[in-house]
């Protein structure tokens, strides 16, 4: 077996709307349709992997990068529905689709940062505290207890990660920073998008410390 193929496997698939998943994040999911109902059913007697695709509503397109989702709880409910949790493992590119009914089944290759030699922890500080500055000032135009967890991951990857799926109403952004392959980059455009809003909160909480004066 070459080394290209072994990281290659056909993958049941799940396009979710302007819903981008990634490795290491929860994501709860309430199973009805019927299609899906019996995908959960196929995939619980086996590995209990599926990927997550975004769909762009706007576009009606599919993504072609996604990220695998593993149940790790489910609960069946009346009428076969289900609510099931799901942890973001490997991302994967879609190579193509095997099989299209009663739902889509790609073959699929997976997809990692590039190696680098680069120290990254003194950015991914930078972009950590850009974080705290945004919730901190969050909470104080909200009035409002805002918090980051206590175990914010440390890692400048994982880090990467965690920040991108905490982003709000930008899935498209969001399917870029999934897609991209340096964890360089990721953090860049990160620091660069927190960055804007920090100044933008900073400008209207000055503003409303005015106000109130």
């Amino acid at each position: 077996m070459s080394s290209s193929s072994i990281g290659v496997r056909e993958l049941p698939l799940f396009p979710l709307p302007d819903v981008v998943l990634f490795p290491g994040r929860p994501l709860p999911l309430h199973i009805f349709e019927f299609r899906y109902r019996i995908m959960m059913n196929t995939i619980l007697e086996s590995d209990r992997r599926f990927g997550v695709l975004m769909f762009d509503r706007v576009q009606g397109q599919v993504a072609a990068v996604g990220c695998c989702a593993e149940v790790v709880h489910f609960q069946r409910l009346p009428d076969d529905r289900m609510k099931i949790l799901t942890l973001g493992q490997q991302r994967f590119r879609v190579l193509n689709y095997v099989r299209e009914k009663p739902y889509r089944v790609g073959l699929v290759e997976w997809i990692e940062d590039q190696p680098t030699k680069d120290d990254l922890r003194p950015m991914a500080t930078e972009v950590e505290q850009l974080l705290r500055d945004v919730v901190h000032l969050s909470a104080k135009l909200t009035d409002q207890k805002i918090e980051l967890p206590d175990d914010l991951p440390n890692l400048p990857v994982e880090l990467s990660y965690w920040i991108a799926s905490n982003l709000y109403g930008v899935a498209l952004e969001q399917q870029t920073l999934l897609e991209m392959q340096k964890t360089v980059d990721r953090l860049r455009r990160e620091s660069e998008i927190l960055t804007s809003t920090r100044n933008h909160l900073a400008a209207r909480t000055a503003l409303k410390d005015v106000l109130e004066e």
